[in-house]
């Protein structure tokens, strides 16, 4: 997928986690950051970072913060477009044969799951992850504690009581990760509830990504490491 009227610029500061200050052409802009997460380790100061100019003039920040540099490794954080992202994959690589119907947001039970798809006479909710911390060469989620994900994981075993599928989809949004593992250290509770969900039938998968300033595609799977 490819973002629009892309701009360079450097990270400033955070002044909360909805709102960047950075350095565009020596000027300073508060930007919109489309991610809630920490991000403690690609929001450095002086850091590179790739901004998507809005097309709405009435908005209260000109741009969005969508890409960092870490080193030479450019790294999407954009928390909105991995669900964009699958859905756009699943139907251009027909990774469910036979499909019929794909569905953004569906609603099960007390949550509301990001895709549903129908193929081959099966029903399937998919949970999608976006993931942006890597820490020697391991892609690992969360990087702060969510009680959300872990209601996510506990519906999705309930679902297949009833005759559903179900699967989650960790989009490592960078190249360059050997592997993705549950941040226990972060959240052991997450990654207990992620493995019991995988031995119970959730189908857990990683997939990294190929970035480009301005782009984005989901290229290659990873091991998934308990």
């Amino acid at each position: 997928m490819q973002y629009s009227r892309i701009k360079e610029g450097y990270f400033i500061n955070r002044p909360n986690r909805f709102i960047a200050e950075i350095d565009i052409d020596g000027k300073i802009e508060r930007c919109h950051v489309k991610n809630t997460g920490r991000c403690r380790e690609l929001l450095i100061p002086g850091t590179k970072v790739l901004l998507e100019e809005s097309s709405n003039p009435s908005r209260k920040t000109k741009y969005d913060l969508i890409q960092v540099y870490k080193q030479d490794n450019l790294v999407n954080m954009d928390s909105q477009m991995p669900n964009y992202l699958v859905k756009e994959w699943i139907e251009k690589t027909h990774f469910f044969p036979e499909m019929t119907h794909i569905q953004m947001e569906k609603t099960y039970g007390n949550s509301r799951f990001d895709l549903f798809v129908e193929y081959q006479g099966k029903k399937a909710f998919i949970e999608v992850k976006g993931v942006t911390l890597e820490k020697e060469g391991r892609a690992l989620f969360p990087d702060a504690p969510t009680q959300r994900g872990l209601k996510h994981i506990r519906e999705l075993q309930s679902c297949m009581e009833e005759g559903y599928e179900a699967w989650i989809f960790f989009v490592i949004q960078m190249k360059g990760v050997q592997s993705f593992t549950p941040n226990w250290e972060r959240q052991p509770e997450f990654g207990q509830a992620l493995y019991e969900a995988s031995q119970a039938g959730v189908c857990v998968e990683a997939w990294d990504c190929i970035v480009r300033p301005g782009e984005i595609y989901i290229d290659q799977k990873i091991p998934v490491v308990f």
